[in-house]
């Protein structure tokens, strides 16, 4: 009997630390669903589908945003599994058969900074491939992330069960990949079939963890979450040494030294154990109540005998959008801070800074990886912490070149510089990937065309599939971009995106004046030969958005002092004539030359409230 079939008795060799990497929508949930019944790892009354994805907004949407760990058991091939383990220590196992640490992630492009943050706390990835739609845009994009990070992959390919499935296709183009033919694993993750295969190839190709359980704690915090009642709970990779209740821990980053009052495992709820030890993956919970003081990608050491070096962490999330987050009320800005830096725990990649708008009083300017990704925090602040903000249209960060030959980096279209003084400005583009069947290649390269791309290369990958790459404009994809292409590829096209530097444009700051005064948070900028109709398009909107008022309110588009298109708000019309009955009609001639002096007054002091929908109104013109 080969160690493999007797499974091991301790030691690092029990340890199979992998996630699961895929497309959107190509099953990794779900085959998350079938690992965790095939162990045991919840009992059957707890099941449910996509048991991991426990946020309300994941259910909702049918997308997974946060990746999620969990311990499994598997006892080894061939041998009887046992149901979840009761008595003895809280989270303890047999002590023969395998620990398998799962980490599903999320499939979507906005979430990709999440992705390779897991993949550096795991020796292996499942690269799960739809068996009907085949290898996607984001599917090459994780499988190169997987292979530089320097894991065992195992490809998987589901939905085996459809009837349109074509097993065989999807396996030429992972050998396409590299990918041996004789590694891929065919499943079903609805119905379980293959299932065994996966964990069996899990203990036999994914590496057990390297690290020394008797040196130094080096520990990698690679998330977290905000506990009402614990504080700061930190998500750990231990690389080295041994983490227990009690001890006295440091972050490397910050100095601040902590004690440990609880460390576990994820069961996928939080689960104590007695300790943490080299190749596993837990948490701590340490009383830590500032967020700010716990950084992911931080090295976690023991402060009586702390570590030489930190671990390489993580390089900075970029954030690519950005847009104004202002609290409804004025009293609740503190709250929002607050709310944002708890929030920022969980999402390491969302940024943000103090700003303050005429039109909307003190917010915060925040940084996305997406439009995606900023909905989503948008939506938690407002559920999860009980907050009404106002959200203004996003943009993206210029690079403006000033007339003296200073260079500065405007994320904030009311703090665009004027045009006499701009030498040039240069925007941020993207290199875009986009697979398709063949009869989508004439609409995506007229729908990257309109969208003032730059062609690159265009490569059959197959018969029925061509990988199209386009140069384009950050700015021009960040609205409808992915709507449009599913709808010209009647949603066979899938897309990816990497940031591709800055290049020159011919742009422009398109103000917007209500009631000739400029309101800082509609301000946007835009490509010159696109802002009159874009002006034109906005002015028409806020028409309709901004409530009447009891004078006329004019509602204009300007670029550099200059209107290009106007529309009027019609005045509500009070009747003073109602109290006349026939008479002399200089009584009424009178009674309406004080309304109209009336109106005057009011449309130099009055003020127009602009409604949140005027605010998202840019991202609805086409």
């Amino acid at each position: 009997m080969t160690p493999v079939e007797a499974g091991p008795t301790g030691g690092l060799e029990r340890f199979r630390n992998f996630c699961i990497i895929a497309h959107i929508d190509h099953g990794k949930s779900t085959l998350a669903d079938r690992l965790l019944e095939a162990t045991h790892a919840i009992p059957p009354r707890r099941m449910e589908e996509q048991v991991l994805d426990q946020m309300e907004l994941e259910r909702e949407r049918g997308i997974t945003i946060k990746a999620k760990a969990v311990r499994l058991y598997y006892p080894g091939p061939g041998r009887p599994r046992p149901p979840r383990p009761a008595g003895g220590p809280p989270g303890a196992e047999p002590r023969d058969g395998y620990i398998l640490n799962l980490v599903d992630t999320p499939g979507h492009v906005d979430f990709s900074y999440e992705v390779s943050r897991v993949l550096s706390a795991c020796e292996g990835a499942l690269l799960v491939v739809d068996a009907t739609q085949g290898v996607a845009a984001q599917t090459l994009a994780n499988f190169y992330l997987a292979l530089d990070q320097g894991l065992a992959i195992l490809p998987v390919v589901n939905k085996i069960d459809l009837a349109t499935a074509d097993p065989g296709r999807v396996i030429r183009q992972l050998e396409e990949l590299g990918l041996d033919p004789a590694d891929v694993l065919l499943v079903s993750a609805k119905t379980g079939e293959g299932i065994d295969a996966v964990l069996e190839a899990i203990v036999e190709r994914v590496p057990p963890p390297r690290g020394d359980p008797s040196a130094p704690l080096r520990a990698l915090a690679f998330d977290s979450h905000y506990d009402h009642y614990k504080g700061v709970i930190v998500y750990l990779r231990v690389v080295e040494g041994e983490l227990r209740p009690g001890d006295r821990v440091m972050f490397m980053s910050s100095g601040r030294v902590y004690e440990a009052a609880e460390v576990g495992v994820f069961r996928p709820e939080l689960c104590p154990v007695e300790r943490l030890s080299a190749g596993e993956v837990g948490f701590l919970a340490a009383g830590i109540k500032v967020a700010r003081e716990c950084r992911v990608g931080d090295t976690v050491t023991l402060a009586r005998c702390p570590a030489d070096k930190p671990l390489p962490g993580y390089r900075p999330a970029k954030p690519m959008v950005f847009c104004g987050l202002y609290p409804v009320e004025s009293q609740d800005y503190q709250a929002l801070r607050d709310a944002l830096e708890k929030l920022q725990l969980n999402d390491a990649a969302l940024h943000f800074e103090p700003e303050t708008s005429a039109a909307l009083g003190m917010g915060f300017r925040c940084g996305f990886l997406g439009l995606l990704h900023l909905d989503i925090v948008r939506e938690r602040l407002e559920r999860e912490y009980g907050l009404e903000l106002i959200t203004t249209a996003p943009n993206v960060a210029y690079r403006v070149v000033l007339g003296d030959g200073r260079e500065v980096e405007v994320d904030n279209p009311a703090l665009f510089p004027s045009e006499a003084r701009v030498a040039r400005v240069l925007e941020p583009y993207v290199r875009a990937t986009v697979v398709t069947p063949p009869a989508g290649v004439g609409p995506v390269l007229e729908l990257c065309q309109e969208r003032r791309g730059r062609y690159v290369n265009m490569e059959y990958l197959e018969e029925t599939r061509v990988l199209i790459t386009y140069d384009l404009p950050l700015a021009e994809i960040m609205y409808d971009f992915h709507d449009q292409l599913k709808s010209r590829t009647r949603g066979h096209g899938s897309l990816d995106y990497q940031p591709a530097g800055f290049v020159p444009g011919d742009l422009v700051k398109l103000d917007i004046l209500v009631n000739e005064e400029p309101v800082d948070a509609l301000s946007c900028v835009v490509h010159r030969d696109r802002a009159e109709h874009q002006g034109r398009r906005l002015v028409e909107k806020l028409r309709r958005l901004i409530p009447r008022q009891l004078f006329e309110v004019p509602v204009q588009a300007a670029v550099g002092g200059r209107v290009i298109a106007r529309e009027n708000i019609r005045a509500l019309r009070k009747d003073v004539l109602a109290k006349c009955y026939g008479g002399d009609v200089t009584r009424k001639k009178k009674l309406l030359e004080k309304q109209k002096a009336g109106k005057r007054r009011m449309k130099q002091v009055g003020s127009v409230e602009i409604p949140q929908e005027a605010f998202l109104a840019l991202l609805k013109v086409d």
